[in-house]
């Protein structure tokens, strides 16, 4: 296991083993304190107390009691499965874990999965139409959400035949989930009844299977390369265009949509759902709405490009932040930052808005602006189309008031009698989109 640890722990990295006590996880905690002082980490367990066993108690204090032994640190964290019933018993006991993960002070979270387990979940992906990213498997290492920790396997190339032989010339205690032997639980299932049936024809299936799954992987790495060379010549920060994604073709363009909404932080879509996006995306009439909501976001296009935001609650129309003269106003309900900076014979005039009270506001219909002297005012609806700002954007589009005159509007610019003249102090209101 010291191949696998060497090229990516470094000496005085911080490791944390989920440490359930069955042999699998308490193999790996044995091995890592042997490595522990030769590659110079430090290392300390975490027990997460489900409470979905009557056991579940009595295994958080075998773990306290072996890592006592072994002189190494233990928390254990309770987590309630309640709060995440919907994704079912093991996906709620999943999600609660991986929350725990991520609160970490830790370099890696390290856990026990093997070739086994790598085996059981191709084959479950499989089985749930899986697309290349889901039958790849389980990475050895990859980037924790919401952490600065990684997630390190360094039991894959292992069978759990191997450890469970390695664990008793050890001579280690272990605790048996009773839980693991219920058939009824999909995991389960494939692991007692489906793999033993396999293996009857075909007795290297796990490592077999195994193997396909690195396969998939690179080939899943491949695609998120083509993805990137594709998102960078599309130019996703200012919005894909949708002609540019006709051009490369189905395949492509989903593989490059695909990407696209996990930059974002979006869960993976489902190939229905991509299916559907990308339809409507190419094949829709250009003057025709395109809104598609998929995990709480909001895919549309304008102008003939992809906008993806997150859906919001709507704001009423009498919204007021009052601003008091700081650089940065955080306006969470509007989606975004207001920025104020400070420039000679620019933007608003710093006299003229001490008049009254500063407020920031959100469109009630009718405003009118004239941020050009040579024209008379205008229509915010109007301004608001010239800017390319969208439709649904408009209602929570903040506007500066100042008193209760209108007098400047972020990315449109200020009304030309509030303007700052020549050498007087003036600052610039921009709009800063939190996505």
């Amino acid at each position: 296991m010291a191949a696998v640890l060497q090229p990516v722990v470094h000496p005085g990295a911080h490791l944390v083993v989920g440490l359930s006590g069955g042999v699998d996880s308490v193999t790996l905690l044995a091995l890592l304190a042997d490595l522990a002082p030769v590659m110079r980490f430090s290392l300390r367990a975490l027990h997460i107390h489900h409470g979905i066993s009557p056991n579940a108690s009595s295994w958080a204090q075998f773990c306290q009691d072996l890592c006592r032994r072994l002189n190494l640190p233990l928390k254990v964290e309770r987590v309630r499965v309640d709060d995440f019933h919907s994704l079912g018993v093991e996906g709620a006991a999943r999600h609660a874990r991986y929350a725990v993960y991520a609160r970490e002070q830790a370099d890696f979270i390290v856990l026990a999965h093997h070739r086994d387990d790598q085996a059981e979940t191709l084959l479950l992906q499989l089985l749930r139409g899986a697309g290349p990213l889901g039958m790849a498997g389980m990475p050895q290492l990859r980037p924790l959400a919401g952490s600065r920790a990684r997630i390190l396997r360094p039991l894959l190339g292992f069978a759990r035949a191997d450890i469970g032989a390695w664990a008793l010339e050890r001579g280690l205690e272990w605790i048996d989930d009773e839980s693991n032997e219920d058939t009824a639980r999909q995991r389960n299932f494939v692991r007692h009844r489906v793999l033993p049936l396999i293996e009857e024809r075909f007795p290297a299936a796990r490592a077999t299977v195994a193997r396909a799954a690195a396969h998939v992987a690179e080939a899943g790495a491949l695609l998120a390369e083509l993805a990137r060379l594709d998102l960078a010549t599309l130019d996703a920060v200012q919005g894909v265009a949708v002609a540019e994604l006709r051009r490369l073709g189905a395949a492509r363009a989903k593989n490059a949509l695909r990407s696209l909404l996990q930059s974002r932080a979006m869960p993976v879509p489902t190939a229905a759902q991509l299916d559907e996006l990308f339809r409507q995306l190419i094949d829709a009439r250009e003057d025709r709405a395109v809104l598609l909501q998929i995990h709480g976001w909001e895919i549309r296009r304008y102008r003939g490009r992809v906008c993806i935001e997150r859906v919001r609650a709507p704001v009423g129309a009498n919204f007021r932040e009052v601003w008091n003269g700081e650089p940065r106003l955080p306006l969470l309900r509007l989606g975004g930052v207001m920025t104020f900076k400070p420039e000679e014979g620019r933007g608003l005039s710093v006299e003229r808005i001490r008049a009254a009270k500063v407020t920031v506001r959100v469109r009630n219909g009718g405003e009118r602006l004239q941020p050009d002297a040579r024209r008379p005012r205008r229509t915010l609806k109007n301004l608001m189309q010239e800017r390319g700002i969208p439709p649904w954007r408009r209602a929570r589009w903040p506007v500066l008031y100042c008193g209760e005159a209108l007098v400047c509007v972020p990315a449109i610019g200020e009304d030309c009698a509030w303007r700052a003249g020549a050498g007087e102090p003036g600052v610039i209101v921009s709009w800063e989109p939190l996505e």
